[in-house]
């Protein structure tokens, strides 16, 4: 059973503390209330937010292709480093994901490489991050499909609810207009004194969106991975889309 009222924190997480944003929301029937948003957070802050949340959303890779740590832990072996032809197509295999493939062919668009990308510094700190979540008691299932965490990428649930999300990454006007239909397709949700914040921020629009799609995960409204990668998927990590509206979501 579904319970009605929980909270969701969502976290636009960056190598730098400076640029990791924090959102934390309140659900009740019908209502989803920003509770806090701020810019600036450490892992400790970060930690005991996810601790008062029933689902936490990070919007960094979980884990690293399960290709790409084979191979760098062969080539360790200097005398006897493994063969491979070095072609496209094979660092391609490296440098993704089996949800970075899926997210592909749900919105046409690659997710950064935590392999191959500057996305791996920032996912260095998010094994130190997931470490402390584990130490403070909580379940990490890199698959999302039951603990406390789940991966989240921002700009594919912002598609995957049919918003335009053009420019809206480096450019205020555009997060503006963004708000505006993402408040419009909800009426139920309130973003309060935040909303500028939002608007002025990058970083703080995504921990708002990673908390709405860490509320997806925590009702089971999301593809899962398929049954056959599923042992794949709790080693790599397995991005949350959500599979319904964010009317549906708040609803």
């Amino acid at each position: 059973m579904i319970p009605l009222r929980m909270r969701t924190a969502g976290v636009d997480l960056a190598a730098d503390e400076r640029r990791t944003a924090l959102a934390v929301i309140a659900w009740e029937t019908g209502t989803a209330r920003l509770e806090e948003l701020r810019l600036g957070v450490n892992d400790e802050v970060i930690a005991d937010a996810a601790v008062n949340a029933t689902r936490i959303g990070i919007d960094c890779a979980l884990g690293w292709p399960d290709a790409f740590v084979d191979f760098v832990s062969a080539h360790a072996d200097a005398d006897r480093p493994p063969a491979v032809d070095g072609g496209a197509d094979w660092r391609r295999s490296l440098a993704y994901r089996a949800t970075d493939v899926w997210i592909r062919e749900q919105t046409g668009r690659w997710p950064l490489s935590v392999s191959t990308d500057r996305l791996g510094v920032t996912g260095l700190r998010c094994a130190g991050l997931t470490g402390r979540l584990a130490a403070r008691g909580l379940r990490v299932d890199r698959s999302g499909v039951t603990g406390a965490v789940a991966e989240v990428y921002p700009g594919a649930t912002l598609r995957a609810w049919g918003l335009d999300t053009r420019g809206y990454r480096v450019d205020a006007d555009a997060r503006r207009l963004l708000l505006s239909r993402l408040l419009a397709s909800a009426s139920g949700l309130d973003v309060g004194e935040h909303g500028e914040l939002m608007i002025s921020s990058g970083d703080a629009f995504d921990a708002v969106i990673a908390a709405l799609g860490a509320r997806a995960a925590a009702i089971g409204r999301f593809t899962p991975p398929p049954l056959e990668i599923a042992a794949q998927a709790r080693r790599e990590g397995w991005i949350v889309l959500p599979s319904c509206t964010l009317a549906e979501l708040i609803a």
